[in-house]
Protein backbone atom coordinates (compact mmCIF):
# COMPACT_ATOMS: atom_id res chain seq x y z
CA UNK A 1 0.00 0.00 0.00
CA UNK A 2 2.87 2.61 1.13
CA UNK A 3 4.30 1.71 -2.32
CA UNK A 4 1.44 2.46 -4.54
CA UNK A 5 0.77 6.15 -2.43
CA UNK A 6 4.65 6.80 -2.73
CA UNK A 7 4.48 5.88 -6.85
CA UNK A 8 0.86 8.27 -6.81
CA UNK A 9 2.58 10.73 -5.21
CA UNK A 10 5.98 11.31 -7.00
CA UNK A 11 4.29 11.13 -10.51
CA UNK A 12 2.18 13.92 -9.90
CA UNK A 13 4.95 16.10 -7.74
CA UNK A 14 7.21 14.96 -11.45
CA UNK A 15 4.56 16.19 -14.01
CA UNK A 16 3.24 18.96 -12.29
CA UNK A 17 6.58 20.75 -12.25
CA UNK A 18 7.30 19.23 -15.25
CA UNK A 19 4.70 20.75 -17.29
CA UNK A 20 3.57 24.18 -14.61
CA UNK A 21 5.37 26.64 -16.25
CA UNK A 22 4.38 25.75 -19.84
CA UNK A 23 0.28 25.86 -18.63
CA UNK A 24 0.42 28.38 -16.04
CA UNK A 25 0.02 26.44 -13.25
CA UNK A 26 1.41 27.09 -10.23
CA UNK A 27 2.75 24.29 -8.37
CA UNK A 28 2.80 25.92 -4.69
CA UNK A 29 -0.91 25.32 -4.59
CA UNK A 30 -0.34 21.65 -4.31
CA UNK A 31 -0.32 20.68 -0.87
CA UNK A 32 2.01 17.48 -0.41
CA UNK A 33 4.10 16.59 2.68
CA UNK A 34 6.25 13.83 3.70
CA UNK A 35 5.25 11.89 6.79
CA UNK A 36 7.95 9.21 7.73
CA UNK A 37 6.77 6.31 9.42
CA UNK A 38 8.06 2.64 10.74
CA UNK A 39 7.88 1.29 7.12
CA UNK A 40 11.39 1.49 5.11
CA UNK A 41 9.75 4.33 2.90
CA UNK A 42 7.81 7.46 3.78
CA UNK A 43 4.19 7.73 3.43
CA UNK A 44 3.64 10.80 1.27
CA UNK A 45 0.52 12.63 2.34
CA UNK A 46 -1.57 13.76 -0.80
CA UNK A 47 -4.19 16.58 -0.06
CA UNK A 48 -4.31 17.95 -3.88
CA UNK A 49 -3.65 15.44 -7.02
CA UNK A 50 -5.10 17.29 -9.96
CA UNK A 51 -3.05 17.28 -12.48
CA UNK A 52 -2.47 19.64 -15.64
CA UNK A 53 -4.34 18.81 -18.66
CA UNK A 54 -2.82 18.38 -21.88
CA UNK A 55 -0.32 15.99 -19.91
CA UNK A 56 1.02 13.46 -22.62
CA UNK A 57 4.29 11.50 -21.09
CA UNK A 58 5.24 8.10 -20.64
CA UNK A 59 6.92 7.32 -16.97
CA UNK A 60 7.17 3.53 -17.58
CA UNK A 61 10.84 4.24 -17.77
CA UNK A 62 11.00 6.40 -14.57
CA UNK A 63 8.96 3.51 -12.49
CA UNK A 64 10.71 1.18 -13.81
CA UNK A 65 14.33 2.45 -13.12
CA UNK A 66 12.62 3.40 -9.38
CA UNK A 67 11.82 -0.48 -8.48
CA UNK A 68 15.09 -1.89 -10.08
CA UNK A 69 16.78 0.88 -7.18
CA UNK A 70 14.41 -0.34 -4.83
CA UNK A 71 14.62 -3.84 -5.64
CA UNK A 72 17.86 -4.53 -6.61
CA UNK A 73 20.36 -1.88 -5.01
CA UNK A 74 23.08 -3.30 -2.90
CA UNK A 75 22.79 -0.83 -0.41
CA UNK A 76 19.32 -0.34 0.90
CA UNK A 77 20.25 2.53 3.32
CA UNK A 78 21.14 4.46 0.34
CA UNK A 79 17.73 4.48 -1.55
CA UNK A 80 16.11 7.69 0.23
CA UNK A 81 12.57 8.69 -1.03
CA UNK A 82 12.84 12.58 -0.91
CA UNK A 83 16.48 12.83 -2.06
CA UNK A 84 15.53 10.80 -5.22
CA UNK A 85 12.41 13.64 -6.06
CA UNK A 86 14.63 16.19 -5.66
CA UNK A 87 17.29 14.12 -8.04
CA UNK A 88 14.59 13.94 -10.22
CA UNK A 89 13.61 16.85 -10.37
CA UNK A 90 16.86 18.37 -10.36
CA UNK A 91 17.49 16.45 -13.79
CA UNK A 92 14.56 17.48 -14.98
CA UNK A 93 15.38 21.63 -15.29
CA UNK A 94 19.06 20.37 -16.44
CA UNK A 95 17.48 18.68 -19.43
CA UNK A 96 16.41 22.21 -20.25
CA UNK A 97 19.45 23.14 -21.11
CA UNK A 98 19.75 26.38 -19.08
CA UNK A 99 22.20 26.79 -16.58
CA UNK A 100 20.16 30.06 -14.83
CA UNK A 101 17.18 27.71 -14.89
CA UNK A 102 17.62 25.72 -11.82
CA UNK A 103 16.14 23.97 -8.66
CA UNK A 104 16.99 24.20 -4.89
CA UNK A 105 16.09 21.77 -2.73
CA UNK A 106 15.03 23.18 0.75
CA UNK A 107 18.39 23.66 2.32
CA UNK A 108 20.00 24.91 -0.81
CA UNK A 109 17.08 27.66 -1.32
CA UNK A 110 17.47 28.50 2.20
CA UNK A 111 20.70 29.43 1.10
CA UNK A 112 19.91 31.69 -2.08
CA UNK A 113 17.84 33.68 0.28
CA UNK A 114 20.25 34.35 3.12
CA UNK A 115 22.67 35.51 0.37
CA UNK A 116 19.98 37.73 -1.59
CA UNK A 117 19.81 39.31 2.15
CA UNK A 118 23.21 39.97 2.58
CA UNK A 119 24.53 37.46 5.00
CA UNK A 120 25.50 33.76 4.43
CA UNK A 121 28.11 31.44 5.56
CA UNK A 122 30.66 30.17 2.73
CA UNK A 123 33.59 31.43 0.16
CA UNK A 124 31.62 34.18 -1.20
CA UNK A 125 31.78 33.94 -5.04
CA UNK A 126 29.51 33.98 -7.55
CA UNK A 127 29.09 31.03 -9.96
CA UNK A 128 27.90 31.05 -13.41
CA UNK A 129 28.30 29.21 -16.82
CA UNK A 130 30.35 30.41 -19.88
CA UNK A 131 30.62 27.91 -22.94
CA UNK A 132 29.67 24.81 -20.36
CA UNK A 133 32.23 25.73 -18.03
CA UNK A 134 31.75 26.39 -14.65
CA UNK A 135 33.17 29.92 -14.10
CA UNK A 136 33.63 32.53 -11.03
CA UNK A 137 31.71 35.52 -12.13
CA UNK A 138 33.30 37.60 -9.27
CA UNK A 139 34.99 36.73 -6.04
CA UNK A 140 33.16 39.38 -3.42
CA UNK A 141 35.29 42.06 -2.06
CA UNK A 142 37.10 41.02 1.16
CA UNK A 143 35.52 37.61 1.09
CA UNK A 144 37.29 34.05 2.06
CA UNK A 145 37.42 33.81 -2.22
CA UNK A 146 38.96 37.24 -3.11
CA UNK A 147 41.61 37.01 0.54
CA UNK A 148 42.43 33.58 -1.01
CA UNK A 149 43.84 35.01 -4.65
CA UNK A 150 39.85 34.01 -6.84
CA UNK A 151 39.42 36.35 -9.60
CA UNK A 152 36.61 36.75 -12.13
CA UNK A 153 37.05 34.45 -14.90
CA UNK A 154 38.85 31.54 -13.37
CA UNK A 155 37.16 28.02 -14.50
CA UNK A 156 36.37 25.52 -11.55
CA UNK A 157 37.82 22.40 -12.85
CA UNK A 158 37.46 20.46 -9.41
CA UNK A 159 35.55 21.00 -6.06
CA UNK A 160 37.59 18.71 -3.67
CA UNK A 161 38.47 16.55 -6.22
CA UNK A 162 34.98 16.05 -7.38
CA UNK A 163 34.76 17.05 -11.33
CA UNK A 164 33.55 20.06 -11.63
CA UNK A 165 32.60 19.38 -15.58
CA UNK A 166 29.10 19.08 -16.12
CA UNK A 167 28.25 19.85 -12.80
CA UNK A 168 25.25 22.83 -12.28
CA UNK A 169 25.31 25.98 -10.83
CA UNK A 170 23.15 24.70 -7.80
CA UNK A 171 25.23 21.45 -7.22
CA UNK A 172 28.77 23.57 -7.52
CA UNK A 173 27.26 26.05 -4.76
CA UNK A 174 25.94 23.17 -2.41
CA UNK A 175 29.42 21.14 -2.53
CA UNK A 176 31.39 25.18 -1.98
CA UNK A 177 28.81 26.48 0.32
CA UNK A 178 29.28 25.25 3.80
CA UNK A 179 29.75 26.54 7.86
CA UNK A 180 32.04 29.17 8.98
CA UNK A 181 35.80 27.53 9.99
CA UNK A 182 35.26 24.53 7.39
CA UNK A 183 37.20 24.64 4.43
CA UNK A 184 36.84 23.64 0.12
CA UNK A 185 39.85 23.38 -2.70
CA UNK A 186 38.76 24.53 -5.45
CA UNK A 187 41.01 23.52 -8.74
CA UNK A 188 41.34 26.25 -11.13
CA UNK A 189 42.35 26.85 -14.78
CA UNK A 190 43.05 31.03 -15.40
CA UNK A 191 44.08 32.79 -18.57
CA UNK A 192 47.92 33.54 -18.85
CA UNK A 193 48.70 30.27 -16.87
CA UNK A 194 49.07 26.79 -18.15
CA UNK A 195 48.55 24.62 -15.66
CA UNK A 196 45.39 24.17 -13.66
CA UNK A 197 45.78 25.04 -9.78
CA UNK A 198 44.90 24.59 -6.23
CA UNK A 199 42.99 27.29 -3.85
CA UNK A 200 42.26 25.93 -0.31
CA UNK A 201 39.55 28.22 1.13
CA UNK A 202 38.17 29.16 4.55
CA UNK A 203 34.50 29.51 4.56
CA UNK A 204 33.69 32.27 6.78
CA UNK A 205 30.34 34.43 7.21
CA UNK A 206 30.04 36.81 4.62
CA UNK A 207 28.60 40.36 5.01
CA UNK A 208 27.83 41.95 1.82
CA UNK A 209 26.91 45.69 1.91
CA UNK A 210 25.14 47.34 -1.03
CA UNK A 211 26.95 50.67 -1.21
CA UNK A 212 30.02 52.03 -0.25
CA UNK A 213 31.43 55.41 -0.79
CA UNK A 214 34.55 57.46 -0.46
CA UNK A 215 35.88 60.79 -1.87
CA UNK A 216 38.66 61.90 -3.98
CA UNK A 217 38.66 65.98 -3.71
CA UNK A 218 34.98 66.64 -5.19
CA UNK A 219 34.48 63.54 -6.65
CA UNK A 220 32.56 60.88 -5.05
CA UNK A 221 33.51 57.29 -6.14
CA UNK A 222 30.46 55.05 -5.28
CA UNK A 223 31.15 51.16 -5.16
CA UNK A 224 28.06 49.25 -6.20
CA UNK A 225 28.19 45.96 -4.67
CA UNK A 226 25.29 43.87 -5.54
CA UNK A 227 21.37 44.43 -5.94
CA UNK A 228 19.58 43.22 -2.84
CA UNK A 229 16.94 43.64 -0.90
CA UNK A 230 18.34 46.64 0.72
CA UNK A 231 20.26 48.76 -1.98
CA UNK A 232 17.64 50.82 -2.53
CA UNK A 233 17.43 52.29 1.15
CA UNK A 234 21.76 52.31 1.38
CA UNK A 235 21.58 54.03 -2.11
CA UNK A 236 19.62 56.93 -1.22
CA UNK A 237 21.56 57.03 1.96
CA UNK A 238 24.82 57.65 -0.53
CA UNK A 239 22.86 60.44 -2.58
CA UNK A 240 22.07 62.26 0.19
CA UNK A 241 25.49 62.39 1.51
CA UNK A 242 26.43 63.26 -2.08
CA UNK A 243 24.07 66.00 -2.59
CA UNK A 244 24.75 67.34 1.05
CA UNK A 245 28.64 67.85 0.00
CA UNK A 246 28.38 69.52 -3.46
CA UNK A 247 30.40 67.32 -5.16
CA UNK A 248 31.13 67.73 -8.68
CA UNK A 249 31.79 64.74 -10.50
CA UNK A 250 30.90 60.88 -9.59
CA UNK A 251 32.29 57.70 -10.74
CA UNK A 252 30.10 54.65 -10.91
CA UNK A 253 32.26 51.71 -9.49
CA UNK A 254 30.68 48.25 -11.00
CA UNK A 255 32.90 46.04 -11.34
CA UNK A 256 32.63 42.20 -9.83
CA UNK A 257 28.85 43.51 -9.10
CA UNK A 258 26.90 40.51 -10.49
CA UNK A 259 23.58 41.23 -10.23
CA UNK A 260 20.71 40.73 -8.42
CA UNK A 261 17.02 42.37 -8.17
CA UNK A 262 16.48 43.26 -11.63
CA UNK A 263 13.97 46.67 -10.08
CA UNK A 264 17.00 48.10 -7.82
CA UNK A 265 18.86 48.34 -11.17
CA UNK A 266 16.00 50.07 -13.05
CA UNK A 267 15.86 52.50 -9.54
CA UNK A 268 19.52 52.98 -9.79
CA UNK A 269 19.69 54.08 -13.24
CA UNK A 270 17.03 56.06 -13.25
CA UNK A 271 19.09 58.48 -10.52
CA UNK A 272 21.38 59.34 -13.80
CA UNK A 273 18.71 59.77 -16.79
CA UNK A 274 15.55 61.99 -16.74
CA UNK A 275 13.42 60.00 -19.58
CA UNK A 276 13.44 56.80 -21.80
CA UNK A 277 13.48 53.08 -21.19
CA UNK A 278 16.25 51.48 -18.18
CA UNK A 279 15.68 48.57 -20.14
CA UNK A 280 13.48 46.03 -22.03
CA UNK A 281 12.08 42.40 -21.33
CA UNK A 282 11.10 39.84 -24.30
CA UNK A 283 9.74 36.93 -23.55
CA UNK A 284 9.57 33.60 -25.18
CA UNK A 285 6.73 34.85 -27.72
CA UNK A 286 8.99 37.49 -28.67
CA UNK A 287 6.62 40.12 -26.76
CA UNK A 288 8.63 43.22 -25.25
CA UNK A 289 7.84 44.94 -22.71
CA UNK A 290 9.50 48.22 -21.34
CA UNK A 291 11.01 49.47 -17.70
CA UNK A 292 10.78 53.07 -17.80
CA UNK A 293 12.61 55.82 -16.21
CA UNK A 294 10.98 56.26 -13.05
CA UNK A 295 11.45 59.88 -12.60
CA UNK A 296 13.04 60.34 -8.77
CA UNK A 297 16.73 61.23 -10.57
CA UNK A 298 18.57 63.28 -7.94
CA UNK A 299 22.36 63.04 -10.29
CA UNK A 300 20.80 63.58 -13.57
CA UNK A 301 23.39 66.66 -14.66
CA UNK A 302 26.70 65.75 -12.60
CA UNK A 303 29.73 64.15 -14.67
CA UNK A 304 30.05 60.38 -14.40
CA UNK A 305 31.78 57.37 -15.55
CA UNK A 306 31.46 54.27 -15.12
CA UNK A 307 34.00 51.28 -14.37
CA UNK A 308 32.75 47.85 -15.50
CA UNK A 309 35.12 44.73 -15.76
CA UNK A 310 34.57 40.49 -16.65
CA UNK A 311 32.59 40.53 -13.31
CA UNK A 312 30.00 42.69 -14.01
CA UNK A 313 26.79 40.76 -14.76
CA UNK A 314 23.01 40.94 -15.02
CA UNK A 315 21.13 43.79 -13.48
CA UNK A 316 24.93 45.98 -13.26
CA UNK A 317 25.42 45.50 -17.19
CA UNK A 318 21.62 46.89 -17.17
CA UNK A 319 22.84 50.06 -15.33
CA UNK A 320 25.74 50.45 -17.08
CA UNK A 321 24.01 49.73 -20.77
CA UNK A 322 21.49 51.94 -20.26
CA UNK A 323 24.24 54.62 -19.08
CA UNK A 324 26.32 54.28 -21.97
CA UNK A 325 23.36 54.26 -25.03
CA UNK A 326 21.81 57.50 -23.58
CA UNK A 327 25.28 59.04 -23.88
CA UNK A 328 24.44 59.78 -19.84
CA UNK A 329 28.40 58.28 -19.00
CA UNK A 330 31.53 56.85 -20.57
CA UNK A 331 32.32 53.43 -19.62
CA UNK A 332 35.69 52.54 -18.63
CA UNK A 333 37.32 49.40 -17.74
CA UNK A 334 36.77 45.74 -19.34
CA UNK A 335 33.82 43.65 -21.45
CA UNK A 336 31.39 42.45 -19.18
CA UNK A 337 30.45 39.20 -18.47
CA UNK A 338 27.12 39.14 -20.55
CA UNK A 339 24.24 37.88 -18.47
CA UNK A 340 20.92 39.17 -20.31
CA UNK A 341 18.00 36.61 -18.81
CA UNK A 342 15.99 37.58 -16.22
CA UNK A 343 14.49 34.92 -13.75
CA UNK A 344 11.59 33.78 -11.86
CA UNK A 345 11.96 32.34 -8.23
CA UNK A 346 8.97 30.30 -7.15
CA UNK A 347 8.48 29.07 -3.77
CA UNK A 348 7.51 25.17 -3.22
CA UNK A 349 6.48 22.94 -0.69
CA UNK A 350 8.67 22.30 2.05
CA UNK A 351 11.06 25.59 1.35
CA UNK A 352 12.37 23.79 -2.05
CA UNK A 353 12.44 26.47 -4.69
CA UNK A 354 12.57 26.94 -8.91
CA UNK A 355 14.35 29.60 -10.44
CA UNK A 356 13.08 29.83 -14.12
CA UNK A 357 14.51 31.86 -17.20
CA UNK A 358 11.40 33.73 -17.86
CA UNK A 359 12.60 36.38 -20.19
CA UNK A 360 15.59 37.81 -21.87
CA UNK A 361 16.56 42.21 -21.19
CA UNK A 362 17.84 43.38 -23.66
CA UNK A 363 19.27 47.38 -23.83
CA UNK A 364 16.95 50.59 -24.81
CA UNK A 365 17.87 49.92 -28.51
CA UNK A 366 16.83 46.59 -28.69
CA UNK A 367 20.75 44.73 -28.62
CA UNK A 368 21.01 42.00 -26.45
CA UNK A 369 24.42 41.55 -24.65
CA UNK A 370 24.13 37.43 -23.69
CA UNK A 371 27.18 36.19 -24.03
CA UNK A 372 29.20 38.91 -25.33
CA UNK A 373 28.78 41.93 -22.57
CA UNK A 374 29.45 45.46 -22.91
CA UNK A 375 31.77 46.66 -24.82
CA UNK A 376 33.83 49.61 -22.73
CA UNK A 377 33.94 53.03 -24.25
CA UNK A 378 37.65 53.21 -23.03
CA UNK A 379 39.34 50.11 -21.96
CA UNK A 380 41.93 49.87 -19.35
CA UNK A 381 43.11 46.44 -18.27
CA UNK A 382 43.88 46.36 -14.49
CA UNK A 383 47.71 45.82 -14.51
CA UNK A 384 48.53 48.43 -11.68
CA UNK A 385 51.86 47.93 -10.12
CA UNK A 386 52.80 48.40 -6.16
CA UNK A 387 48.35 47.45 -5.86
CA UNK A 388 47.07 50.87 -8.07
CA UNK A 389 43.62 50.69 -9.33
CA UNK A 390 44.42 51.47 -13.18
CA UNK A 391 41.12 51.44 -13.47
CA UNK A 392 39.70 53.89 -10.82
CA UNK A 393 42.03 55.52 -11.43
CA UNK A 394 41.52 56.78 -15.09
CA UNK A 395 37.89 57.00 -14.10
CA UNK A 396 38.95 59.62 -11.92
CA UNK A 397 41.30 61.48 -14.41
CA UNK A 398 37.71 61.57 -17.27
CA UNK A 399 35.42 62.72 -14.33
CA UNK A 400 38.04 65.50 -13.71
CA UNK A 401 38.56 66.45 -17.30
CA UNK A 402 34.53 66.54 -17.75
CA UNK A 403 33.94 68.86 -14.48
CA UNK A 404 36.71 71.10 -16.20
CA UNK A 405 35.21 71.21 -19.64
CA UNK A 406 31.73 71.96 -17.90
Amino acid sequence: MNDIRLKTAIFWIVVALAVGYGTGWNVAKTDISLDRNTSFFPTLIIRSKEAPQSVNTDFSRFWKVWELLQNEYVDKKAINAEKMVNGAISGMVQAVGDPYTTYFPPQDNAMVKEQLRGSFEGIGAELGMRSGKLVVIAPLDGSPASNAGVRAGDVIVKISSDDASGMSIGDAVLKIRGPKGTSVTLTLTRSGKEEPFDVSITRDTVRVKSVEVAFENDIAVIRLIRFGEQTNREWDEAVEKITSQGLKGIVLDLRNNTGGILESGVYVASEFLSSGNVVLREDGSGQRSSHAVDGHGRLRVIPLVVIINKGSASASEIVAGALQEAKRAVLVGETSFGKGSVQKPEILDGGAGVHITIEHWLLPSGRSIHDKGLTPDVEVKQNGENGEDTQRMKAIELVAEKIASS
